[in-house]
């Protein structure tokens, strides 16, 4: 998925990261993205191959799973809000341990 997201969907969907579409350049750290974009993903391949899906898959496949993805993902509200151009915003990272609040006592 990584190289599809770098080598097709970056250079041939998205323009230029604005205040109105937003992108981050570490859009692997944001679990939400990692989601919606494996889901668009998912999708492309099975609608890209006319065998399955004749030649209309395509067309689907940008109405129904990249434009609605790419609203959610780029907008103001999306998993990128607090990320701007070649900044990304760290607390939108990852935890790399799990909160102690989160772990379980064994007595």
């Amino acid at each position: 998925m990584i190289e599809w997201v770098e080598g097709v969907l970056v250079p041939g969907y998205l323009a230029e990261p604005s205040a109105d579409a937003r992108w981050c350049h570490l859009w692997f750290e944001h679990s939400v993205a990692i989601a919606r974009l494996h889901a668009v993903w998912l999708a492309w391949q099975e609608l890209t191959d006319p065998a399955s899906c004749g030649y209309t898959g395509p067309s689907v496949w940008h109405r129904d799973h990249l434009d609605p993805a790419m609203r959610e993902l780029r907008g103001s509200a999306g998993p990128f809000a607090g990320c701007t151009k070649g900044e990304h915003q760290v607390d939108h990272r990852m935890p790399g341990t799990v909160p102690s609040a989160w772990r379980t006592s064994e007595g």
